[in-house]
């Protein structure tokens, strides 16, 4: 009998690694933004943000709450501890936007193409990045609960010291990223198309790998192990 409940034990399917959770953003019917620029504290609820230019414009500690965000332009823009609440950011560009501190709370980032992004210390909970390219996004020290990156290229994205729990990364490109320091908790990789980790790869645990992907790493955790490969001799 008890060799038979412990045959039945091993025959127990593996309990699957919990998926991260998307968000649910419905947003209102959404009044047209007519307003001069933004403002830092400023306050705005349920607007329609097309094709606007906020280069160089400072919204520190802005509120944004059922807020389209389409086709804008977000060049240098300080957008420090502002806070993005059941929002859509589609098609939105941009180099060097300031979001250091920032909160983005169900959110949906669509078709994104930004350069130098400063996220660091942010907070992102049910977030999806979905497209686009972003280069150089700075996420050190943020926390990262319930976010999929999807469809996407991370060019040399720095997650050093960060703390990432559910997030996946599905059919996207991960090249020269940093997992310095980072601390993980039922992080997917198994899905991104290219996983190329420049540093941090000890920092994996927490993490699930595809075995195809384990023999790509391989190097790397022999190196990071202090372990040598070479061909025997003769």
């Amino acid at each position: 009998m008890a060799m038979d409940e412990r045959a039945q034990g091993r025959a127990r399917p593996r309990k699957a690694a919990p998926t991260a959770r998307l968000p649910e953003v419905r947003l209102p019917p959404l009044r047209p933004y007519e307003g001069p620029g933004l403002e830092p504290e400023g306050d705005y609820d349920g607007l329609d943000f097309t094709e606007t230019d906020f280069t160089g414009q400072s919204a520190r500690g802005a509120r944004f709450m059922d807020c389209a965000i389409r086709r804008c332009a977000l060049d240098e823009a300080r957008l420090s501890r502002a806070r993005f609440v059941d929002c859509v950011l589609d098609g939105v560009r941009g180099v060097g936007t300031d979001l250091a501190e920032a909160g983005l709370r169900d959110v949906e980032v669509r078709d994104a193409r930004l350069g130098g992004t400063q996220l660091h210390g942010a907070v992102l909970e049910r977030v999806v990045v979905r497209g686009g390219k972003i280069d150089y996004l700075n996420l050190r020290k943020a926390r990262l609960k319930d976010v999929t990156f999807e469809g996407c290229v991370l060019v040399e994205a720095d997650f050093g010291g960060a703390v990432l729990e559910r997030v996946a990364f599905r059919d996207c490109a991960l090249r020269r990223v940093d997992f310095t320091a980072a601390r993980m908790k039922d992080v997917d990789l198994r899905e991104a198309g290219e996983l190329d980790i420049a540093r941090g790869i000890e920092q994996l645990s927490g993490a699930v790998i595809s075995p195809s992907q384990l023999l790509d790493l391989a190097p790397a955790f022999a190196a990071q192990m202090g372990v040598r490969v070479e061909a025997p001799l003769g």
